[in-house]
């Protein structure tokens, strides 16, 4: 017979595995889109967490879509050339040149997601939103080629998920000129989460979530997003995340959620447990 300590912790994963079972019943067979980006995607220790994470929600019949920035990378790399780096209202300019750049590390930061989850087996395929015009667009006067999404095709998504495939998307744009546009990626996943009829948005940062001064809100409804940006307790690149997912679920995304991507695992964290972790954005 095991010792008592040994038995007690096999104890404690049953009991693990018992609090997560009415979530995956209830997430079976549903969309869970997910916007990768921040620490999580720069620490090798969470991107391995990440890729675990999805990996399992696969293999528990849960259909993750994972749609990814890359923000600090193409900081790099437009210093490293000498470019000017400039946002507006929390999304980047980007001239001309400046969108060659932004292709070039989001191809980049895609093969190596889709390189991490086919590591662990999830069985990914990279995607741009040029492809097949999945990512429909149009432009943000006064941004350059930064875009809004005009339209969004399901179809290459359903089609790799019917081929049991982990689509990975990368944020670009495309309008009827074939033009293309850098779009901001939790733009991306709200517009995506919500025309699959997602049962989750979720946006990884590297914040606890949205606060209110320092009290973390566990669970906001959408209707306050616009306040707490006008007191200033959201702003910069949270404003893009918070507008994100406060559209997702007024259009039909049933629940979104904005959470601390430097903790190891926080996608299932949030998914399937009691607590979870973040800020819940409801109707």
């Amino acid at each position: 017979m095991l010792p008592k300590r040994i038995m007690k912790k096999k104890i404690k994963k049953a009991e693990i595995l018992i609090e997560a079972l009415p979530y995956i019943k209830r997430f079976y067979g549903k969309y869970v889109v997910i916007k990768y980006g921040g620490a999580a995607m720069v620490d090798e220790g969470l991107k391995d967490s990440f890729a675990l994470d999805c990996t399992l929600l696969r293999f528990v019949g849960i259909k993750p879509v994972i749609v990814h920035g890359g923000g600090p990378e193409i900081n790099k790399l437009m210093k490293k050339v000498g470019r000017e780096i400039r946002f507006v209202d929390g999304l980047r300019y980007t001239d001309k040149e400046d969108m060659e750049y932004v292709e070039m590390v989001l191809c980049r930061i895609n093969s190596d997601i889709v390189s991490l989850l086919n590591k662990h087996s999830a069985r990914a395929i990279g995607l741009s939103g040029v492809d097949s015009s999945m990512i429909q667009a149009l432009p943000i006067e006064g941004t350059g080629f930064v875009g809004d999404v005009a339209k969004i095709n399901t179809e290459p998504i359903k089609l790799l998920d019917e081929a049991d495939f982990v689509p990975v998307i990368a944020p670009i744009g495309v309008d009827r000129e074939g033009r293309r546009y850098n779009i901001n990626a939790d733009i991306v996943a709200s517009k995506i989460a919500a025309a699959l009829s997602s049962e989750k948005l979720i946006i990884l940062t590297d914040t606890k979530g949205i606060c209110d001064g320092e009290r973390l809100l566990s669970t906001l409804k959408s209707e306050r997003i616009e306040s707490l940006i006008e007191k200033g307790c959201i702003t910069g690149g949270m404003i893009p995340k918070a507008r994100a997912v406060a559209e997702a679920v007024s259009v039909g995304v049933s629940k979104a959620h904005i959470i601390d991507g430097r903790i190891s695992h926080s996608i299932l964290l949030e998914l399937f447990t009691d607590e979870g972790i973040g800020t819940q954005v409801v109707i």
